[in-house]
C-alpha cells in the first residue's frame, strides 16, 4: 500500500508555482488512474512513486521494493537494442517468457534492432512487455494507448483488465482522460489532477 498526505512538488527553479499540492491518496492492488490535463502533473507523479523525485511538501511513504516505470523513449536507450533493454528491465527473468508478447505486439522484427530505429509506438510496445512481464509491486505506465494502433490498444486493455483483477501488484497509469479502452475495467482507485 502506498500513501500520499499533502503531497506537492514544484521544480527547484520556481519553488513558489508548485504543478501541484495537496495531494492525498492510497494505492492499493489493482489498477488506478491518474488523470490531468496536460502540464498538471501526471508524469512527475509517477516519478515521484518510481522515487526518481522527493516530493517538495507533504509525505509519500512506499514500502521498499521493485517499481517498474518503462522509459523506452529517454534518448539514453536510443543505442542499446531492443531485446538487450528488455532483458535489463527484466533481470531475472528468461526472456523467452517474453515471446508471446512480443509476437502480439508485431515487434519480432524489431527486436534485435538499436532503439532508434524503431518508431515511437515500438518503443511503448517494448516498455509494454517488460511492465506486463516484470512482476514489480508497482507499475507506473504514463499514457500507455500513446502511438498504438487498434489491434495493440485491445492488447494493451486486455493486459490492464488482467491488472485491475491483480491482488498483488499495484499499477499505475497516467493519461488525460479515462481511455474508452478501459471502459469497463473495474478501477482501485482515481488521482484526480484536474484540467
Amino acid at each position: 500500500m502506498i500513501q500520499a498526505r499533502a503531497l506537492g512538488w514544484a521544480h527547484p527553479d520556481a519553488p513558489s508555482r508548485p504543478v501541484f499540492s495537496g495531494l492525498g491518496f492510497t494505492l492499493r492492488p489493482g489498477l488506478t488512474l491518474v488523470r490531468g490535463g496536460e502540464g498538471r502533473g501526471k508524469t512527475t507523479l509517477l516519478r515521484l512513486l518510481a522515487g526518481e523525485l522527493q516530493p517538495s511538501t507533504g509525505t509519500l511513504v512506499r514500502p521498499a521494493g521493485r517499481v517498474c516505470l518503462p522509459q523506452p523513449s529517454d534518448q539514453a536507450c536510443d543505442a542499446q537494442v531492443a531485446r538487450d533493454w528488455l532483458a535489463a528491465q527484466l533481470a531475472g527473468v528468461d526472456l523467452r517468457q517474453a515471446a508471446p508478447l512480443i509476437d502480439a505486439f508485431g515487434l519480432a522484427p524489431h527486436i534485435d534492432k538499436p532503439m532508434f530505429m524503431l518508431s515511437t509506438g515500438s518503443r511503448r510496445k517494448v516498455g509494454l512487455v517488460a511492465a506486463a512481464l516484470a512482476g514489480a509491486p508497482l507499475t507506473l505506465l504514463d499514457q500507455p494507448y500513446a502511438a498504438l494502433d487498434a489491434r495493440s490498444c485491445r492488447i494493451v486493455s486486455e493486459l490492464l483488465a488482467e491488472a485491475a483483477e491483480s491482488r498483488e501488484r499495484c499499477w499505475v497509469v497516467a493519461d488525460h482522460e479515462r481511455p474508452s479502452w478501459l471502459e469497463g475495467v473495474a478501477l482501485a482507485g482515481l488521482v484526480d489532477l484536474g484540467d
